[in-house]
C-alpha cells in the first residue's frame, strides 16, 4: 500500500514503520527470526574480530540498536569505545557522524543552522545546514565535556528524533542511534548528564579492561602486519526489520512480573528488606520499556523466540544503573549500585 504524498515526512515515516509491522505475519515470523538472528551474529562474530576482549561490550551495543534505542559507553581511556563505534558502523552500514564534545561545542554545532545566503539577483534567503545529528549512528565522544545547554540540544534529538532551529521542524533520519562515549575518571571541566538524558539512554554499557589471553591477541594483531579491517555484513533495512520483529516478539507473564518486581524494588519508596534506606532515587516507568526492548533483543541476538528471566538479569545492571543513585549513609557504609542491584536479583528473580 503506497504511503500518501501528501502526509508530512514524520506521518509518512510511521505510515512505513506500520507498513513493516504488518508483513511480519505469524507463520512467517519465525522465519524471519531466525534470519535476523543469523544476519547479527555474523555482524558481532565481524565486530569481534577486530574488537578484542570485549564480546559483553559488543552484545550490549548490538542490543541498544535492535531495541532502537541509545548507548552510553562508559569506560578509561584506550579500551577501543571509539573504534567499536566506528566498526558498529562498517558491519552494520550505516551513516555515522562524530561529535567531539568539549566545553565550547555549541548547540548549533549538534544541530545545524541557518545561514543567509545572496542568489546573483540579490535577493536573500536563509538555508539550513544540517549538523552532524542528522546521521543514522552518531557517537558523542566524551558528552559530559559539553555544557548543559548543549546537552540539551542532543536530549531533544535522541527523545523527539527532531530537531527544532529557529522555530522551524527538522526531521532526523528514520534510523538514528547515539552511542555516547564518557570517561570515569576525568572530573576536571567536565559537566555531569543530567538524570533525564541520563535516562533516555537504554543502556549504560560499562566498559573494562580485556582478559590477559585477548590483550595478548590485541597485541599481536595490532603491531605485527596489517591490522583486521571491519567489513559490511548487512544494512540499514536489515537492522529496521530487525527492530520491527523485536518489537513484536511475545514477552512472557513471569517475565513480565519480574521486570515490574525489579523496577519496583529499586526504588526509594520500596518496603523490600534487601535496599531499604539504601537508595535515593530509582528507575521510573522508561526502565521497565527498556527491559522489554532489551530483553527481546538480546533473545533475538541468541536466535530464541522469546525472552527469559535469564535476560533480564544479565540486563540489569546496564538498564538501571545510570538510573538509580544510592543514599547518603549507603554510600558511607561502602555500598555500590552494583551491589545493591546483585542484591535484588538474587532476592528477586
Amino acid at each position: 500500500m503506497p504511503v500518501p504524498r501528501q502526509l508530512t515526512a514524520r506521518k509518512r515515516e510511521k505510515a512505513r514503520m506500520i507498513q513493516d509491522a504488518e508483513t511480519l505475519s505469524g507463520h512467517d515470523a519465525p522465519a524471519r527470526l531466525d534470519a535476523a538472528a543469523q544476519t547479527f551474529a555474523a555482524a558481532k562474530k565481524r565486530l569481534g574480530q577486530v574488537i578484542f576482549g570485549q564480546d559483553d561490550v559488543i552484545e550490549q551495543s548490538l542490543v541498544t540498536l535492535l531495541a532502537g534505542g541509545h548507548g552510553l559507553l562508559i569506560g578509561v581511556p584506550g579500551l577501543a569505545k571509539t573504534k567499536l563505534v566506528e566498526t558498529l558502523a562498517i558491519v552494520l552500514g550505516l551513516d555515522t557522524s562524530r561529535i567531539q564534545f568539549t566545553p565550547d561545542l555549541m548547540p548549533t554545532d549538534i544541530t545545524g543552522s541557518e545561514v543567509m545566503e545572496e542568489s546573483a539577483s540579490g535577493s536573500r534567503a536563509f538555508r539550513f545546514i544540517q549538523g552532524p545529528v542528522f546521521t543514522q549512528l552518531l557517537m558523542a565522544d566524551e558528552i559530559n565535556r559539553a555544557s548543559p545547554r548543549t546537552q540539551s540540544a542532543l536530549l531533544q534529538a535522541m527523545q523527539e528524533k527532531h530537531v527544532t532551529v529557529a522555530g522551524a521542524r527538522y526531521d532526523l533520519p528514520r534510523l538514528f542511534h547515539v552511542l555516547a562515549t564518557q570517561n570515569p575518571l576525568e572530573q576536571e571541566g567536565t559537566y555531569a548528564l543530567p538524570e533525564a538524558q541520563l535516562d533516555r539512554f537504554l543502556l549504560q554499557i560499562d566498559v573494562g579492561y580485556p582478559d590477559l589471553e585477548s590483550e595478548r591477541r590485541m597485541l599481536l594483531a595490532t603491531t605485527m602486519g596489517e591490522e583486521a579491517r571491519a567489513s559490511r555484513v548487512c544494512g540499514p533495512d536489515d537492522l529496521i526489520a530487525a527492530q520491527a520483529l523485536v518489537r513484536r516478539m511475545p514477552v512472557g507473564e513471569k517475565v513480565m512480573e519480574s521486570i515490574l518486581k525489579l523496577v519496583r524494588a529499586a526504588r526509594p519508596d520500596s518496603d523490600h528488606d534487601e535496599t531499604r534506606g539504601l537508595i535515593a532515587w530509582g528507575p521510573g516507568p522508561r526502565a521497565s520499556q527498556a527491559f522489554m526492548l532489551a530483553a527481546r533483543a538480546r533473545a533475538l541476538l541468541d536466535g530464541r523466540l522469546t525472552p527469559s528471566t535469564d535476560d533480564i538479569v544479565a540486563l540489569a545492571g546496564p538498564v538501571l544503573r545510570h538510573r538509580m543513585a544510592l543514599s547518603f549513609s549507603a554510600r558511607a557504609e561502602g555500598a555500590t549500585t552494583a551491589q545493591v542491584i546483585e542484591k535484588l536479583c538474587n532476592a528477586l528473580l
